[in-house]
């Protein structure tokens, strides 16, 4: 292997430590960088490292000299040049770059791109919201019922991360990002989510797109002062390994977090090449994403560098090359920390060049990384806001800690300041196993769930009918057959969910109307079977018990019920914290319907060529292909409160909230007149898959798509996401929510007590003979074609 020529670009205590960690590795021969520090400033004969004097983004000056020092391996360190796609520069030059494109750079550059990223590969983050439009916004925090964060979505210099304290700090917040414009076109765009409770933990991770590797857990002080206090900075100091990140929390992140990130980025189209910076938040759940970058962090790279044994060179060489399982990333069993010197002032307004004095060192394990200085006519001088950082290695976090302000006291310069609490958290008394532990502390609220329930009992009340009419909060739901009149009863159950359109429901904040989704779908494929659904059983599962959020999901379900006749008789609502990411939830539903011996249907024996097939109007989407939904939305370039497209009185996400129709009531007085063959339940699989499901084999159903209006709303989807006719005809049900069959001379009178109960009724085929192997033919698809 030629030896490797390396430009570090950058001019910051990062800068300095990976140039000094490259330095110590036989496979390097020189080192520049640009623009560098006053630390990098060549001083001695021999010194591979040498300063360049060319800014990190001006790409054409950085290659050209790269090509004349024949340079064969570029680092970047900060995330400007990086989001701005100096990796392309250097690709197209020829010259390896250990740092992500600018696609995969988005995951930093963009933290509303980062959050949706997240939220569509499973990755436990807190809950968001996004905000271009600052009333919208403002309303969003003076509404809300949590404790908010307020992000910029751009690159804002490590500052643009606001923690309000009052409603009144988070307006006035927004308003100094979003319409003054604080951070610049960084704050067009904001991301509110909720504050999360917890350490703080930094891992850094070499990876090659599939193969992770990362170093030491560390910890960074964000606050400008002691205690944890003051305006957000871009660090004050880190320390590494924090003691917080014991070897199965580390697993845990990386199996649920860190893995998944990697393969979800490669998947996605835009593998990361580089490092992978995790900030995380360790809450009593489990491990939450609180942000990524894709680069060296500053100042943990400072902390960690220094435990790393392993040559950097190779790891670096080999993640480029795509084999980072090939090489080991050995670490001492120390412990590192890093106290960052700033000037006076900041991060506020704060002087530069003023003059520096170091003594020597007392000990050869503490380490000076200089950030925002310089070196002017001999001298070191200030240039920058965090001016040094100043590390120590030590057997103990407290040893490492008492070198470190050891070695800061070897530095003078006008009005320095530091903390005096780097690794505080380390190093305070631990009384977590002395405290006594509750299922409180656990994250469950035995409190919550008794308030809920007292909540829902009056709700659950109104649905009562003769059979069932027990309190919930038993053991179990009681129906008594006798009582309700059944003589000679089959019991019909179904279970379903409502899938993926709950996440519509946790973006708009609205999670009544999926509670009558779930009553739909189940008791819609009990009717199917000429059964009345009598009881009707939910379970609601969460991270966390949010009371009003969940009790307007019961609120939904006792109206599904209501619509349906059946009784809501129990349920189980669920507080699993560490299973589901705080703020979401999962729900299933279970119905117990009865149909008389004698009536169930499909009734195969009746099936006669020429039978009629009533389609029953959908009310939009129902609650079939969310997943396919969800993507097209997300390429539509509109977020789920924009004005609906096909429907401009209400928002996209309250009109994909639609729910789904329920046919019970108006399809048993056509059940019990006998004028039914079969029906069928138009869910996953459209029209095409699901007809079949009732017929006998020997009966093919054949649909004019002709014969019926197809919704706006699928025309939106198929033209926005460019889906193709058939896969629209095998997700959704395009205006179709049942298919009726009844014998051609029953057709009109049921059409007509069909439309009578409310229901918009088409005639939308006949049953012939199956001569082949299809079941159902849909014709004239052309006409959907014309639609769109």
């Amino acid at each position: 292997m030629e030896p490797i020529v390396a430009l570090l670009i950058g001019n910051g205590g990062r800068e300095h430590a990976l140039a000094w960690k490259l330095a110590q590795s036989p496979l390097v021969s020189k080192i520049y960088v640009a623009p560098g520090t006053g630390g990098t400033e060549a001083k001695e004969p021999g010194s591979k490292i040498e300063n360049a004097n060319i800014g990190v983004c001006d790409f054409e000056k950085l290659v050209q000299f790269s090509l004349e020092k024949k340079v064969n391996l570029a680092v970047p360190g900060p995330e400007l040049p990086l989001v701005q796609g100096i990796e392309t520069h250097f690709r197209k030059a020829g010259i390896p770059c250990f740092g992500p494109s600018s696609l995969a750079a988005r995951m930093e550059g963009s933290k509303v791109f980062a959050k949706d990223f997240m939220h569509r590969n499973n990755i436990p983050t807190a809950v968001y919201r996004t905000f271009s439009n600052y009333k919208e916004a403002e309303q969003f925090v003076n509404t809300c019922s949590f404790d908010v964060v307020i992000k910029a979505d751009g690159l804002a210099g490590g500052k643009g991360v606001i923690i309000p304290k009052t409603k009144h700090e988070a307006a006035s917040a927004l308003r100094d990002i979003m319409l003054n414009e604080e951070f610049g076109s960084a704050g067009k765009t904001v991301v509110i989510e909720e504050l999360l409770v917890g350490e703080e933990l930094s891992i850094l991770t070499f990876t090659d797109g599939y193969t992770c590797r990362s170093l030491p857990p560390a910890q960074d002080h964000k606050r400008a002062f002691d205690g944890d206090l003051g305006p957000n900075t871009g660090g004050m100091g880190a320390y590494a390994p924090a003691p917080i990140a014991t070897s199965q929390l580390v697993d845990q992140i990386h199996s649920t977090i860190i893995q998944p990130t990697v393969d979800g980025m490669r998947r996605e189209g835009y593998p990361l090449v580089g490092i992978l910076f995790t900030g995380l938040m360790i809450t009593a759940q489990g491990p939450r994403v609180l942000e990524y970058n894709v680069r060296f962090g500053d100042p943990e790279t400072q902390a960690v560098l220094p435990l790393l044994e392993s040559d950097l060179a190779e790891i670096i060489v080999a993640a480029f090359e795509r084999r980072l399982d090939s090489v080991d990333i050995i670490v001492a069993n120390k412990f590192s920390c890093a106290v960052v010197c700033v000037a006076g002032g900041y991060p506020g307004s704060y002087p530069k060049g003023d003059p520096i004095t170091f003594s020597d060192t007392p000990n050869e394990n503490i380490r000076i990384f200089h950030a925002g200085t310089s070196f002017k006519e001999g001298q070191i001088v200030t240039s920058g806001g965090r001016v040094l950082a100043v590390n120590a290695t030590g057997e103990t976090v407290e040893s490492a800690v008492k070198l470190a302000y050891e070695g800061v006291q070897t530095v003078q310069y006008k009005d320095m300041s530091f903390r005096k609490d780097i690794a505080h958290h380390a190093l305070k008394p631990s009384t977590a196993f002395k405290e006594s532990l509750t299922y409180e502390t656990a994250g469950v609220s035995v409190d919550n769930g008794n308030e809920f329930v007292q909540r829902i009992k009056e709700m659950v009340k109104s649905t009562r009918r003769p059979g069932a009419d027990a309190d919930i909060g038993g053991f179990g739901g009681v129906f008594d057959l006798k009582r309700a009149g059944w003589d000679d009863p089959l019991l019909v159950s179904a279970t379903d969910g409502v899938g993926s359109k709950l996440l519509i429901a946790l973006h708009t904040d609205k999670h009544d109307t999926v509670g009558i989704d779930l009553v739909a779908m189940n008791v819609n494929d009990l009717v199917v079977q000429g059964a009345e659904p009598l009881i009707f059983l939910d379970y609601f599962a969460t991270g966390k018990l949010d009371l009003p959020v969940s009790t307007s999901f019961v609120e939904g379900v006792v109206n599904g019920c209501k619509q349906a006749g059946c009784a809501l008789v129990g349920g189980e609502t669920s507080e699993m914290p560490g299973l589901y990411h705080e703020g979401h939830y999962d729900a299933n539903g279970t119905s117990v319907g009865a149909v008389s011996r004698q009536t169930m249907l499909p009734n195969y024996e009746s099936f006669r060529p020429g039978d009629v097939l009533l389609g029953l109007g959908s009310d939009g989407v129902h609650s079939n292909g969310y997943s396919l939904v969800r993507r097209i939305v997300d390429v539509s370039g509109l977020d789920y409160n924009s004005k609906c497209p096909w429907d401009d009185s209400t928002s996209l996400g309250i009109s994909l909230l639609t729910p789904t129709r329920i046919y019970v009531k108006p399809l048993l007085q056509i059940i019990k007149k006998g004028l039914i063959n079969g029906m069928a339940h138009i869910t996953g699989g459209g029209l095409v898959e699901n007809v079949p499901r009732m017929l006998p084999k020997q009966f093919k159903a054949v649909i004019d798509a002709n014969t019926w209006k197809v919704p706006e709303v699928f025309k939106w989807l198929q033209r926005t996401g460019n889906v193709p006719v058939s896969d629209m005809a095998r997700t959704f049900n395009m205006g179709i929510g049942m298919v009726v069959v009844v014998p051609s001379e029953n057709a009109e009178e049921a059409m007509q007590d069909l439309s009578k109960s409310g229901e918009t009724v088409y005639r939308i085929g006949t049953l012939v003979e199956n001569t082949d192997q299809e079941q159902c033919n849909l014709l004239n698809l052309s006409k959907w074609e014309a639609y769109y």
